[in-house]
């Protein structure tokens, strides 16, 4: 595949039809359909996991790459009936009919959402054993079903078994005696139909055994006993091979796989928590046996099976997915890495760094001088190394002349490199406070251990503020040089995860400029303080100013236009569902404005409907890194501006969270453009354009003419990083 750098994107590309259905939505009988301008989001999520699923279909991506796409499409799926699915759920039990901003009462939009999710579900399991386990055999990485072990193979398996697996199982009989139990959120189970008599001379029926979690979903084979290089079998299999062993004197005559997904959000009631932590651990210790949302079992189970099941778990027909392979196709996300075939990944890459940055790694230089000749500096992550926004916490940690250190925390780890660094700054004798958002999700848990941890440190843990999520993405360090004092500000729009910034493109910049330092001092103040911040000079802050500031920026170039000018556009970020930016957006459309938005998940805005969205493109580009960068430009009449943000387009962005917005000016605004917006834009490798009826339909570039964004920045870096 080629990388050549073209913007000409009329000429390169055409738009072919995915293999994805229709918004489900379209086919359900609306009143006034002809008036609702917006999307249902939930469909839109799903539409994206069929991009993503796309991807593992695509034979221009590396084998094991598509075996990773295939279970991150699952593992959001999972997600998505956890939260979004359970919430619908929920609307519907407590009687709530009323349509959404898209026209949907709760009960059409789960009607819908069973269509769409039913037949994603049937693509993943049809990838899974028509396309990518004969693909991967034929690479000699093999997955041995029951019905293809030998001798020697039967035999290994049974020593396994016997030695590693039945000491951790406990089979339970189902009876008056024995209730069905709790079974916990997303955990691998077998319903057993037994017969015969059991040892107290009753006649058997069901029983259950449940997989521990401690056990490997996929257990690899000795080269000697399957004469593979690669050879697995799933854990599944292996506990369904020796089920008589565990009811001696019965006979297992049916064994069925299943998992149950349960609702996970947290609840935790602003008004009445006392203390946000201990809230917060009191409904972890429920989140596993929320109500049930969705049953998986094996494709073969009979019918009266799985009624059984649907009894136990409260649930209907349409909540029943059938599958035709592992319960849990994300328990395979771990084989691309365990095996060393570098032929079948993405090619190495190495993010670029600047010589003078390197030097300071080694000891050569001091970072603080280094950033204080070149600020701002502006790195496009993971094409440019992360190293430099963890070396300047590393050195500030041990700098006598730096005082104090503040960082906001959202996703990061207890063996974070952020997180050593700071605990050695606080034992340094340097100030350290550190936010955290306790409420990221799925990571509570971790977050709280962490909060302990920075806790026994002596550094000074404050949890954001109630109601709010803190999910702006700052760090300052004060250091001491000469009679002043000197604020290194450090703003991103990733989370500070060094593992995660290798695999999602984001953008940092590091600055000394004392108007973005007084900014971020101030919001700082105010997350710990609960004071106002005013009179911000650079940054633009949620959820005070940020949405009513993106829908001025909109109305200008309207006005603009209204003038002669011409007004543009282009935004990228990873949803885009605010009903009032996108009523915005609309009446840019029909005032002329030019519209390109880059958003790479969620879009209830629909693009390109006559008299509605004439003027609005909107593409949705994956591939080898997550998208995760939020920009906006507007042009202004040639006045350009340039913001970037940790902020998406959606109401809990704009008034339930702590976000940020900051301007970039001069060559880098123009370098920025290009990297994260144009070429995005022209894009006609991994771009999936958004029509008028819902659909998302991939580019097809013509022949001799691909340019895909993301190949073309690790040319250009790969470049820079071998020249240095």
């Amino acid at each position: 595949m080629q990388s050549d750098h073209t913007m000409d994107r009329d000429q390169s590309s055409k738009a072919v039809e995915s293999e994805e259905a229709p918004n489900n939505a379209n086919n359900l009988k609306l009143s006034a359909a002809q008036d609702i301008h917006l999307a249902n989001r939930e469909l839109s999520f799903i539409a994206f996991n069929k991009r993503v699923l796309a991807l593992a279909n695509d034979e221009s991506v590396p084998l094991l790459e598509r075996l990773r796409f295939l279970c991150i499409s699952s593992s959001n799926l999972d997600e998505f009936f956890e939260i979004r699915v359970a919430g619908i759920k929920q609307k519907i039990a407590g009687g709530i009919d009323a349509a959404g901003q898209d026209g949907l009462s709760p009960q059409q939009e789960l009607s819908a959402i069973t269509l769409s999710a039913h037949s994603l579900v049937e693509s993943q399991y049809e990838l899974l054993n028509n396309t990518l386990l004969p693909a991967l055999a034929e690479q000699d990485i093999q997955f041995f079903s029951r019905q293809t072990w030998d001798e020697e193979m039967s035999g290994w398996v049974k020593d396994y078994f016997d030695n590693y697996i039945a000491p951790v199982l406990s089979p339970l009989g189902l009876d008056p005696a024995h209730p069905f139990p709790r079974l916990t959120n997303k955990s691998l189970n077998f319903i057993v139909d037994l017969q015969g008599v059991d040892a107290f001379g009753r006649d058997s029926g069901y029983a259950l055994v449940r997989a521990p979690r401690s056990l490997p979903r996929v257990i690899p084979v000795p080269k000697e006993i399957c004469s593979s290089e690669h050879g697995y079998v799933f854990l599944s299999s292996i506990i369904h091979s020796q089920m008589s062993s565990m009811f001696n004197g019965m006979d297992p005559v049916g064994v069925y796989q299943f998992k149950v997904t349960r609702n996970s959000d947290l609840y935790v009631s602003d008004e009445e928590v006392a203390n946000l932590r201990r809230a917060l651990e009191s409904e972890l210790l429920q989140r596993n046996f929320g109500q049930a949302v969705r049953l998986e079992v094996a494709a073969n189970s009979p019918p009266r099976i799985i009624k059984y099941l649907q009894k136990q778990f409260k649930l209907t027909d349409i909540d029943v997915y059938r599958v035709d392979g592992p319960v849990n196709l994300n328990r395979l996300v771990d084989i691309p890495d365990e095996i060393d075939r570098p032929d079948l990944k993405y090619s190495a890459f190495t993010p670029s760094i600047a010589p003078a940055f390197s030097a300071t790694f080694d000891g050569g230089m001091n970072i603080f001088d280094y950033i204080s000749q070149r600020s701002p500096i502006l790195l496009h992550h993971p094409y440019q190394s992360y190293d430099p926004v963890i070396e300047l916490v590393r050195q500030a940690a041990s700098d006598p002349n730096v005082l104090a250190i503040k960082q906001t925390l959202y996703r990061t780890g207890t063996q974070s490199l952020f997180v050593k660094n700071l605990m050695e700054a606080s034992r340094a004798g340097k100030d350290v406070t550190v936010v955290i958002e306790l409420r990221a999700r799925f990571d509570e848990k971790n977050n709280i251990h962490l909060a302990t941890l920075l806790q026994d440190a002596g550094i000074q843990v404050v949890y954001g503020v109630v109601g709010f999520k803190t999910h702006a993405k700052m760090l300052i360090v004060v250091r001491r040089e000469k009679k002043k004092l000197v604020k290194y500000v450090h703003v991103g729009t990733g989370n500070y995860h060094a593992a995660t910034a290798r695999l999602y493109t984001d953008l940092s910049v590091i600055s000394t400029h004392k108007k973005l330092g007084n900014d971020v001092q101030k919001v700082f103040t105010q997350l710990t303080g609960l004071g106002k911040t005013r009179h911000l000079k650079q940054l633009v802050q949620a959820p005070f100013m940020l949405h009513k500031f993106i829908i001025e920026k909109i109305e200008r170039e309207i006005a603009i236009c209204k003038d002669g000018g011409e007004g543009r556009i282009i935004a990228r970020m990873n949803s885009l569902v605010d009903p009032a930016v996108i009523e915005a957006l609309y009446k840019a459309s029909n005032n002329g404005v030019k519209i390109d938005l880059i958003v790479r998940g969620i879009c209830a805005l629909k693009p390109q409907v006559p008299g509605l969205s004439e003027n609005i493109r909107v593409v949705s580009v994956l591939g080898r890194f997550l998208e995760h960068s939020r920009v906006f430009y507007f042009n202004g009449g040639g006045v350009e501006s340039l913001y970037l943000s940790s902020a998406d387009w959606m109401p809990r962005n704009f008034f339930n969270r702590v976000e940020i917005a900051i301007p970039v000016e001069g060559e880098e605004l123009k370098r920025i453009k290009d990297e994260c917006l144009d070429r995005y834009i022209a894009d006609n490798c991994y771009s999936w354009e958004l029509q008028a009826d819902g659909r998302y339909k991939r580019l097809q570039a013509k022949k001799g003419n691909h340019f895909s964004a993301q190949l073309s920045l690790i040319d250009q870096y790969s470049s820079a990083y071998s020249s240095e």
